[in-house]
């Protein structure tokens, strides 16, 4: 039986929307795409949320528009995907890499130790669907001697006050932190809605606004969907109308903002998610962790404890004691059998960029220690019982055959 890793979910009702989208003469950002905001705040128990064509590119936004620069510092998980760390780098700011806990979370004490006042901002990342401790992220900015030694240079970090916590949520679209829906708990929140998420949009992001007083979500909202696109005073749908075609560029932007075609793919998803969607991905999660719970060459991934509920993105089951060579051996005995794993994700003071900027994996034992055993396993909509349990038979008859065990 083959079982691909993550093909994207399109059906029929999603086709239909598109289709009508299509002979809607409307496009580009639009009415779906404000409709798609409106309803990703209310399912967020947020004011305001920005749709552009990326969790990257929202995620530069937010650092801009907070005002990163030449000078300051960030910090970021080293577990993680590129897009986390990239957009720090594309600012100017020196990114800070720390080590993450076995939950593959980043870990608040390397936080707290990286914090200099230089530091502006902290990107925590829920990997997998699985939310990081913000509480504990927040009693570090908050802490006064932190609080004391950070230097804000621009209005903005001036009303903050303090170091800003701007969440990579691209895979947490659905999970839970103390009862809180992801996207109202950081400062800010950006999801992701490429091809292989959840929700997907082809392409896709949002950026999810819970700043505190004084600042005024509406009024951020505009100068973000502004700096999305051109910086320009109308988007192109407000300029249709009759004498509205006149416009101004009020600051120097970026394009970046979410087609309508996407935004009709999104409502449609959005709209069964919780329904439809999260219980399948939840029902996967429960079968692996029951075939493999008791069996002491594994350890299963944390998903849900009393303050956290995972969006049940993708499954990282640990195999004990192996070494990276022996994981890679098994993903491949496995695709030989057609059944498809992966790995989430290289960390990155492995990959060559970010050797180039002078980190080296041995600072981060941990982030190695659980990538090396970490192997992914399928986790779709359209994934059955039947090919569930194909890739369980699959991979266990792999490590046996690799650990002769």
């Amino acid at each position: 039986m083959k079982v691909p890793f993550s093909p994207p979910h399109i059906d029929d009702k999603i086709i239909a929307e598109v289709v009508a989208t299509l002979r809607s003469g409307w496009i580009t950002t639009g009415p779906r795409t404000k409709l798609f905001e409106q309803k990703l705040a209310e399912y967020c128990g947020i004011q305001h949320v920005i749709c552009v064509n990326s969790a990257s590119a929202g995620l530069e936004l937010a650092l801009r528009w907070f005002g990163i620069g030449p000078g300051d510092e960030v910090i970021v998980p080293a577990y993680t995907y590129t897009a986390s760390a990239e957009v720090v780098v594309h600012c100017g700011a020196k990114l800070v890499l720390v080590d993450v806990n076995d939950n593959l979370l980043i870990d608040p004490e390397q936080v707290r130790k990286a914090v200099t006042p230089r530091t502006k901002a902290i990107i925590p990342v829920d990997i997998v669907g699985l939310p990081c401790d913000y509480q504990q992220l927040y009693d570090i900015v908050n802490d006064a001697t932190i609080k004391q030694q950070f230097q804000p240079a621009n209005d903005i970090q001036r009303n903050l006050g303090r170091i800003l916590v701007l969440s990579d949520a691209a895979h947490s679209l659905g999970a839970y932190y103390r009862g809180r829906h992801t996207g109202s708990v950081a400062d800010i929140s950006v999801f992701s809605f490429h091809a292989v998420k959840n929700l997907t949009t082809a392409e896709g992001g949002a950026i999810c606004l819970n700043l505190p007083e004084p600042f005024l979500s509406e009024q951020i909202h505009k100068e973000l969907k502004t700096l999305s696109l051109h910086g320009q005073s109308k988007d192109a749908f407000t300029k249709t109308k009759a004498g509205s075609w006149r416009y101004d560029v009020q600051t120097i932007g970026y394009k970046c903002n979410m087609t309508d075609v996407a935004a009709a793919m999104g409502l449609v998803e959005l709209e069964r998610y919780d329904e439809e969607i999260l219980p399948v991905r939840k029902h996967i999660f429960d079968t692996y962790n029951q075939a493999f719970a008791d069996d002491p060459r594994f350890r299963l991934p944390i998903y849900e404890t009393e303050e956290l509920q995972s969006s049940y993105h993708v499954f990282t089951l640990r195999v004990n004691g192996i070494s990276e060579e022996q994981r890679d051996t098994i993903i491949m005995k496995m695709a030989e059998n057609e059944v498809a794993a992966n790995v989430h994700f290289i960390p990155l003071p492995m990959l060559t960029a970010y050797k180039e900027l002078g980190f080296d994996i041995q600072e981060f034992p941990n982030a190695y220690r659980n990538y090396a055993c970490e192997i992914s396993l399928p986790v779709y909509h359209t994934l059955t019982d039947e090919m569930v349990a194909e890739v369980i038979h699959t991979l266990k008859k792999a490590v046996t055959e690799v650990l002769s065990l």
